[in-house]
């Protein structure tokens, strides 16, 4: 099969009818346009290939009235089968009533139409069934791609406590502010809390207030009507709008002027907005969750942020925590990561070398998931089969040499320690005196890090995991015995 131009199997339909020149016509009719029909003359018989391993079809056409099992008693059962629920079925019926009709369409059927059949209305039919089976298909997909995107990972006791905040506020129509470090998954949080709401069919809009102009952040929120300004040709429904009946996520709303607040104030205290340039009140049914990575008590104290607000907003608030927090979940997080990327990718998926959890379980993380992430995907670039330490990035936030240069002399401040003389065991000098025990310690060990670093490539991250100590513990002696970048 070529790659770039792969055969695309025709639509499978299996016709169930016992009168067999029924079956014949509707293969003729079929067939003639591409399809691939298989035949049983009882409901019985469709049912056990239908139950049958390789027997997979597109789509169903029933008779109702069958020997044995009806039309309508097997739509019943293939509703009740996981693997056969979302099947499509068309009903026919030489001897239609209303009540066939009403009960078919209960159990989900697709359409339901009389014989004599009529060869347009069935391929028209046929046609309009599959492309309305493929959509719902291609939505459950996206919906299912979404979800997996948003998916909240962690098993950290702090996360857990988060979960249960979130199953506890979600299913109310409590305004919630989400606070945290950027980089730790608050838009998460807030998709979290919509999806478990009573609102989760309903619109989710999100806002990044940080990147809109100050200019247009109150048309965009509330909409504008034609005219209102120079650029407003015609009328715009703004983000409350559009919300109307869901859930508007306000993002960074911490950067939001003044003006805006005013009006956002209004609208969640009685639901009332008006679109720049109208003297009309509209009424608007929307739950508001936020978010910002600022102190909103200290932009409160400074002037910035409007006290009301914040309080409203302030009804339910939770916290995401940052990486260096949640240690237990940097490998559940890498390891998901990884499995998205590759999927995303057309790859396979890699291995990860045990020593691979070490080293990110060591750093520090400044930037959170999302530098979690970048780490990751760049690692499953560079690697082979396996990601080793090898293909991580260095970490930058971890270099005493660049972090704490050893001072030179002249420099203020306090000298390091004067490194250690190399091991030795022979007496020195006049006096014949030998070194102590911790001073042949401290320049073997001196000596030894010395030579992991150069083995290393001086990567601290590295060398640490090698030795066998934290990272910030080798930072510790690095400075301690003054050790600097290069030397042998």
């Amino acid at each position: 099969m070529d790659a770039e131009n792969p055969v695309i199997a025709p639509p499978r339909v299996l016709v169930v009818d016992d009168e067999k020149n029924i079956r014949r016509t509707l293969d003729m009719v079929l067939s003639g346009e591409g399809y691939e029909v298989s035949e049983a003359a009882s409901a019985e018989e469709a049912l056990g290939l239908l139950g049958g391993a390789g027997h997979a079809v597109d789509l169903c056409i029933f008779d109702v009235k069958l020997p044995g099992i009806s039309g309508i008693e097997a739509l019943e059962r293939l509703r009740k089968d996981e693997a056969t629920r979302e099947l499509p079925v068309i009903v026919i019926s030489g001897h239609a009533t209303v009540h066939d009709a009403v009960a078919a369409i209960k159990l989900g059927a697709s359409d339901f139409f009389e014989k004599p059949l009529n060869r347009e209305r069935v391929l028209v039919s046929v046609r309009n069934v599959l492309k309305a089976a493929r959509l719902a298909r291609a939505v459950d997909s996206l919906r299912g791609e979404l979800e997996a995107r948003y998916e909240m990972i962690g098993i950290s006791p702090i996360m857990q406590r988060l979960y249960t905040a979130i199953d506890k506020v979600a299913p109310t129509r409590a305004s919630v502010l989400i606070t945290g470090e950027s980089g730790t998954g608050k838009e998460m949080v807030a998709r979290a809390i919509f999806r478990l709401s009573a609102r989760k069919d309903r619109p989710f809009i999100k806002v990044n207030c940080a990147a809109i102009p100050e200019s247009l952040l109150e048309s965009e929120l509330f909409g504008h009507e034609k005219g209102a300004f120079t650029t407003a040709i015609q009328r715009k429904r703004g983000f409350f709008e559009q919300a109307h009946g869901g859930t508007l996520f306000l993002d960074e709303i911490g950067d939001m002027t003044l003006s805006a607040q005013a009006k956002v104030l209004r609208a969640l205290n009685n639901g009332e907005i008006s679109r720049v340039g109208s003297e009309s009140v509209q009424h608007v049914d929307v739950r508001v969750l936020a978010a910002t990575n600022k102190d909103l008590e200290r932009e409160v104290r400074e002037g910035r942020f409007r006290e009301d607000l914040f309080f409203r907003l302030n009804v339910f608030p939770l916290r995401t925590p940052p990486l260096r927090e949640r240690g237990d979940d940097i490998r559940p997080l890498a390891d998901a990561f990884l499995k998205v990327f590759s999927r995303e990718n057309g790859l396979k998926p890699k291995q990860v070398d045990a020593m691979v959890y070490k080293a990110l379980e060591a750093r520090s993380w400044p930037g959170n998931v999302r530098e979690l992430k970048n780490v990751v995907e760049r690692a499953a670039i560079l690697a082979g089969e396996v990601i080793t330490i090898a293909d991580l990035p260095e970490d930058p936030h971890a270099n005493p040499f660049d972090e704490e240069p050893a001072l030179e002399e002249g420099d203020e401040g306090e000298m390091p320690v004067a490194p250690p003389a190399l091991p030795r065991l022979a007496s020195s000098g006049a006096s014949g005196a030998r070194q102590t025990l911790k001073e042949y310690r401290d320049a073997a060990e001196r000596s030894y890090i010395v030579e992991t670093l150069g083995a290393m490539d001086w990567n601290i991250s590295k060398a640490a995991i090698s030795l066998g100590v934290e990272r910030t513990n080798l930072h510790k002696k690095i400075r301690a015995y003054g050790i600097r970048r290069g030397e042998s």
